[in-house]
């Protein structure tokens, strides 16, 4: 798709904002001149009295007077063959207007070479122009990495006359008609991108892969992991020249089709950092670390491509909320109860949910916090299956938590399944990171789903209900007092529909209500001790007796020894005690059911069958044996284990 340059230039509209928005028919258009005195007349006739008021003022020449730019090229208007239309990914700013041109002078080293001139027109452009040479003349010490990812800047044409001072054209090179933007926009994204990339057995082992083709999942994923290691490579090349981009956006990444490299703009905003000021460069690096994660998720997630949902995403963000809890948000954003269907959540789910732990660390809350480039290119969101990564204890944890998660969205659990989740969440309880009250005082509080509990199935079965209740979400919000030494406050509320005559509607209509049972608890510290059976000692873990058994062989396997850096398993853990008090229950229907109490009583009977006895009685919950931002995992009086995750929205 392309624009007329002639159309850029006669109406303003176009080039007032980051994109053009509107196409103009050639026929309606005049071709443009190609002598560059025609060019200087019609870029003067296009600028508004406004701009022509701003740079009276500013003189290029004086602009350039005292700087030495020998390092790139000054050129005249009569070594351009300009083109009659522009690339709609080289939709420029408001300052500026842009053309494409080939440069003609048989004497250049850039003889026939692709151009695209970017003509600046205020004060702050020229200053993001003469950035971007200054910035060239640091980094060319190492050429070939500046060739490689950013933008070439070739030099700058400087006006001749006087009635053309106030302006000032930098002259970079063209490296595709699609910004990154234009490209995920396009229906058939996918394989004119990976046609672009020349996607090859010999490319794809750059990202660790050894394959080609396969579903749309494992497509998507190997051109995402190309492009996010190219972008990182190209980032921390900058950062190591004490650089930062600052302006690392979907419009200013391009793809060159000639050395298959991505591409992170001019740097005309480029900001200087010095290892001797350590908070700034912590900030300007966790800056440029934020953008690339909305890049990456953009690329991942096509529905946040459009603004509303974007802007829901980074109001997420904004609040304060963990980044960890962005699957959750993000699921209740797109109406979706699990990730079958979408593509982008396949992919983030895949390695037992990588890509969310990479993302995370890239918006990180806290900038310390970020990941940094070398980090992120180890991860192994972004290394295929050729490459051995060894994962740090943080992410095996992470691991062990998404594998569950993604197990309980299943629903009907089968005897494997229970088996599974019950190891799954042993292993989770000896590898809990924070042991004492004063962390867990620190993390409890909030709105967490019950997701699972390994003593009862939550809602319906196969059995068949007196009362047709459907149960909906299951969640417990603890709220942390005013004062230090007063005790949490647990409030246990379960959202339900009554289903009111004989036969089962198909839209599961049906009288709303709610049960909530509040108590208060205190923290203290315990033990939770593993009794070992010696008779079923000397057997696999595939014949454990119980997923106690199971886990503990597997922690005594080599594998896990390492990561453990114990030579036994512990014959007991550090758990926190949670002491409860009274407790109040409430039950609320939005509409009566019938004037037989007998109903109501039924109601009640059969949600209480159908969620687990430590959510209506919470006194039943004694301990709490895992926590961390995202997840909890609470044991009841007769052992078993509730698994919760942390519910995190725009409102609170």
């Amino acid at each position: 798709m392309a624009l007329y340059s002639s159309a850029l230039i006669q109406s303003t509209s176009c080039y007032h904002k980051n994109l053009p928005t509107t196409l103009f028919k050639p026929s309606c258009l005049p071709r443009m001149a190609t002598n560059h005195g025609s060019f200087r007349k019609q870029i003067k006739c296009s600028l508004s009295l406004e701009f022509e008021q701003e740079d009276a003022s500013v003189s290029t020449s004086g602009f350039l007077e005292g700087e030495e730019f020998s390092h790139v090229t000054k050129f005249t208007f009569s070594d351009f063959k300009i083109s009659d239309r522009v690339s709609i990914g080289l939709g420029g700013r408001g300052d500026e207007a842009v053309f494409e041109a080939i440069i003609v002078n048989s004497d250049s080293p850039l003889n026939n070479t692709k151009v695209v001139l970017r003509r600046l027109t205020t004060s702050q452009a020229q200053r993001r122009g003469k950035r971007a040479m200054q910035v060239l003349k640091k980094l060319a010490r190492r050429k070939l990495m500046y060739h490689s990812y950013s933008m070439q800047v070739h030099g700058y044409v400087c006006p001749q006359t006087m009635d053309d001072e106030g302006s000032f054209t930098l002259v970079h090179g063209y490296h595709g008609s699609f910004s990154l933007r234009h490209w995920l926009r396009q229906a058939d994204w996918l394989p004119t991108l990976e046609a672009t990339l020349a996607l090859d057995e010999e490319s794809v082992r750059r990202v660790g892969d050894d394959t080609v083709g396969g579903p749309a999942v494992s497509r998507q994923l190997r051109v995402i992991r190309i492009l996010m290691r190219d972008l990182l490579i190209g980032v921390n090349y900058l950062h190591s020249h004490g650089l930062a981009h600052t302006e690392l956006r979907l419009e200013n990444v391009h793809i060159s089709p000639v050395d298959r490299h991505i591409k992170v703009g001019i740097l005309g905003n480029a900001a200087d950092f010095f290892e001797d000021d350590t908070d700034r460069q912590q900030m300007m690096i966790a800056f440029d670390m934020r953008c690339l994660g909305f890049i990456m998720v953009k690329m991942i997630l096509r529905e946040l491509m459009d603004p509303l949902i974007f802007t829901k995403f980074k109001a997420f963000l904004n609040k304060g909320n963990d980044p960890s809890c962005l699957r959750e948000f993000l699921l209740r954003t797109f109406n979706m109860n699990s990730s079958h269907g979408n593509v982008g959540l396949q992919m983030l789910d895949r390695n037992w949910g990588a890509g969310w732990h990479l993302l995370s660390l890239l918006v990180a809350t806290r900038p310390l916090n970020r990941i940094r480039c070398l980090e992120a290119l180890r991860h192994p969101f972004l290394c295929g299956p050729r490459w051995r990564v060894n994962p740090s204890m943080d992410i095996i944890r992470w691991s062990l938590g998404s594998t569950a998660v993604r197990i309980t969205e299943e629903y009907i659990y089968g005897h494997q399944q229970r088996i599974r989740l019950a190891h799954f969440l042993e292993l989770m309880e000896m590898l809990n990171p924070y042991s004492k009250p004063k962390n867990w005082l620190g993390l409890l509080p909030g709105r967490w789903r019950l997701a699972y509990c390994t003593g009862r199935h939550v809602g319906l079965t196969t059995r068949q209900p007196p009362s047709r209740v459907l149960i909906g979400d299951v969640h417990l919000t603890i709220t942390q007092p005013s004062k230090t030494k007063q005790p949490l406050s647990f409030t246990s509320d379960v959202n339900f529909r009554v289903l009111v005559g004989k036969d089962w509607p198909h839209d599961k209509i049906g009288i709303h209500g709610k049960l909530v049972v509040n108590s208060t608890f205190r923290l203290t510290s315990g033990k939770r001790h593993y009794i070992k059976d010696e008779e079923n000692e000397n057997l696999p873990p595939a014949f454990a007796t119980n997923a106690q058994e199971s886990a503990i062989k597997k922690l005594s396997g080599n594998k896990w020894r390492k990561a453990l850096q114990q030579r036994e398993p512990p014959s007991s853990l550090p758990v926190v005690k949670l002491v409860s008090s009274d407790i109040d229950v409430t039950l609320v229907l939005n509409e009566p059911l019938s004037k037989d109490i007998e109903a109501a009583q039924s109601v009640v009977n059969e949600v209480r069958m159908q969620i687990p006895p430590e959510m209506f009685d919470l006194s039943k919950i004694v301990c709490g044996t895992y926590i961390d931002s995202r997840m909890m995992v609470l044991r009841s009086v007769n052992g078993s284990a509730l698994l919760f995750t942390r519910v995190c929205s725009i409102e609170c």
